[in-house]
């Protein structure tokens, strides 16, 4: 069992920026694939970032330029920066991990993102 520890949400003005971290649990196999996602109010989640077992990293277009996503395999911590946010990045944000290959069966609690 994976369990995955967000931490670095909060409350910021437009054009600001938050770093987001997920700790997985010890001993949490370092092959896992992870990601973050998003939801907000009346919508569905989507992704927002995430990694692959080659490292190549995968962005939504509404983070591509603006976000960035990390990790840092000594820690085993995924980061994701968010630079110039928007309203519209309001949102639960959430972390996941994956078997590689597989689903993301995993989750984090959620860590929420206000920018107003």
């Amino acid at each position: 069992q994976v369990q995955l520890v967000e931490s670095g949400g909060g409350s910021v003005q437009a054009g600001g920026s938050l770093r987001l971290s997920c700790a997985p649990s010890p001993y949490t196999n370092k092959n896992y694939c992870m990601g973050w996602f998003r939801q907000a109010p009346g919508k569905q989640r989507e992704t927002v970032a995430r990694i692959a077992r080659d490292g190549s990293i995968t962005y939504a277009d509404s983070a591509k330029g603006r976000f960035s996503l990390s990790k840092d395999d000594a820690k085993n911590t995924l980061y994701l920066v968010m630079n110039s946010q928007k309203p519209e990045d309001t949102a639960m944000y959430y972390c996941a991990a994956r078997k590689c290959g597989g689903n993301y069966d995993f989750w984090g609690q959620g860590t929420q993102v206000t920018v107003s």
